[in-house]
């Protein structure tokens, strides 16, 4: 069954048709939590919310566009205001493995020598702020360009290009041993 058949039956009230994107999505939406949060119990609650919004909100989908771009802009909504809630409080990363972060399992010998680098990184996305992690997973994790993450996002591209910048220009001054410029 594809989305469009899916999103068809749950306008019609068939949870059968969330089944199906919970199915298709949900691993996407909860990498995207967890790389905004950096939080797995919270990724977990937002990729939950986010389906349940979407289940509430279906009527308001637009059927010629495609399903993914708005269930991320719902993840990312999601997380914005559960990390607005809990702003006194900032967690560390745990529960979710490598593995579960990526589409393919590294081997043992990958993992141990990328371990510093992939801390340095965790480290500095954890400084940042939520609208420029959002930026930066986007763009550099789901690989959107930045016309799709201005409509996946619901902002101007220009804000989504300059979130990208700060984003950028941070991370560099964060991270100097192991980024170059590279024109970007």
């Amino acid at each position: 069954m594809d989305d469009q058949q899916a999103i068809a039956w749950l306008k019609q009230g068939d949870i059968t048709g969330l089944e199906v994107l919970v199915r298709r999505y949900q691993d996407r939406a909860l990498r995207t939590a967890y790389l905004i949060c950096l939080d797995a119990d919270m990724a977990q609650d937002i990729a939950q919310d986010a389906f349940l919004r979407a289940q509430q909100r279906i009527d308001q989908f637009d059927d010629s566009r495609p399903f993914a771009p708005w269930l991320l802009r719902i993840v990312t909504n999601e997380a914005l205001m559960l990390l607005r809630r809990r702003r006194h409080r900032e967690s560390a990363p745990g529960g979710i493995t490598e593995a579960t972060l990526t589409d393919e399992r590294p081997s043992i010998e990958d993992m141990l020598a990328a371990a510093e680098t992939q801390e340095a990184v965790r480290s500095a996305l954890a400084r940042l702020s939520p609208k420029q992690r959002v930026a930066v997973v986007s763009r550099y994790y789901f690989g959107l360009n930045e016309a799709e993450m201005a409509s996946a996002l619901g902002c101007p591209r220009g804000t989504i290009k300059r979130r990208l910048h700060d984003a950028r220009q941070r991370l560099r001054r964060l991270l100097p041993g192991w980024v170059h410029d590279a024109g970007s």
